[in-house]
């Protein structure tokens, strides 16, 4: 009778735990957070920053590795974090840019819709973008 006790005790307590477990979610780890971001809010969700990267790839007619570095040691992918291509540099510069000329020219309302400038109004799918030469 009494290790019959013991193991329903014992069974009891295993359940608890594995119900327990089960309904629990685990903390998402700071590794998976965006690093080194520089001009994009560091409070981007993944998917957002996904998406804003997709924007880019598409505007510009490139893949990741034409801003981001490979990973070191030959590993397969890139380094997101990195700052080892200049490129990326580029890239931080033409963010600030674009927002800067929406904020001070773009950014009002008109027939209901808010115009603005972005990376596609100049590169249209190209890597860089062509330059109109003034004809004065």
């Amino acid at each position: 009778m009494r290790n019959k006790r013991k193991i329903s005790f014992i069974a009891g307590i295993i359940t608890l735990v594995i119900a327990i477990s089960a309904f629990t979610t685990q903390p998402v780890q700071e590794d998976n957070k965006p690093k080194n971001l520089k001009v994009l809010s560091k409070k981007i969700s993944d998917e957002e920053l996904t998406k804003v990267m997709r924007g880019f790839n598409a505007a510009l007619g490139v893949k990741c590795g034409y801003c981001h570095a490979p990973k070191a040691n030959g590993e397969k992918g890139m380094d997101f974090a990195s700052d080892a291509n200049p490129k990326k540099d580029i890239a931080r510069q033409m963010i600030k840019m674009t927002n800067k000329i929406n904020k001070k020219y773009f950014n009002k309302e008109y027939d209901g819709a808010i115009k603005n400038i972005a990376c596609e109004t100049c590169h249209n799918g190209a890597a860089s973008p062509k330059v109109i030469q003034s004809t004065k």
